[in-house]
């Protein structure tokens, strides 16, 4: 489907890009516990950098393809002007591009990307997190902590996340969450090298009535 003025869930994209119906909910700083998300910092290139290298192996299967080598595409160069990027992005109302923190240090990033409003009201979850700190439940919470924000301050109704059926840890994320699976997008993204399928999965706002973070908690007393 192309855009299209008579298309509703199209609307957004004609408005003045200064209206504040574009991006409600951003900037925004989210916390409970051991996690911090927030928007990215133009201090943090040394560390993202440092990270993002230092966790080649554990990232780089799951990361779109790119001619240019992982090393110098994360670099704190490359972190300025993807931030930059981003940050254009979130005033327009089209991301939400938040860095995780544990125990205040930077981790990884979570990010509602494709914002679409109108009728759909709709985004696409993307993250990361550093290998030193997974296993803990801390990548599940700062998905949580997004999504509960997607679906109030940010009024949004549906958060899909497309997953390689070749990572079991990312899918158990978002199952124990409450994400449902809804199909196979066949030779769906261009990622390690070759056009891979990926799972959809998804959740509605009304599918969390109490939200995520309460979901997660209840996660930890079973």
């Amino acid at each position: 489907m192309g855009w299209s003025p008579s298309c509703p869930c199209c609307w957004a994209a004609d408005r003045p890009v200064n209206d504040a119906v574009l991006h409600p909910g951003w900037p925004a700083q989210l916390s409970w516990g051991p996690v911090e998300l927030h928007p990215l910092r133009r201090g943090d290139a040394a560390e993202w950098s440092r990270l993002r290298v230092d966790n080649e192996d554990w990232l780089s299967p799951w990361e779109p393809s790119a001619p240019i080598p992982w090393r110098e595409r994360h670099s704190p160069a490359a972190y300025r002007g993807m931030r930059r990027s981003v940050a254009r992005r979130a005033r327009l109302g089209t991301s939400l591009p938040f860095a995780v923190r544990v125990e205040g240090r930077l981790a990884g990033q979570v990010t509602v990307d494709n914002i679409v409003r109108g009728a759909l009201r709709s985004g696409y979850l993307g993250y990361w997190i550093d290998r030193e700190v997974a296993g803990r439940g801390m990548a599940s919470l700062a998905v949580a902590l997004v999504a509960d924000h997607a679906f109030s301050r940010v009024g949004l109704h549906r958060l899909q996340a497309d997953i390689r059926p070749e990572n079991m840890p990312s899918q158990r994320l978002v199952e124990r969450l409450g994400f449902r699976q809804e199909g196979l997008l066949r030779r769906y993204l261009d990622i390690d090298g070759d056009w891979r399928d990926h799972l959809a999965y998804a959740l509605l706002a009304e599918d969390v009535p109490g939200g995520l973070v309460a979901r997660w908690r209840a996660g930890l007393a079973r």
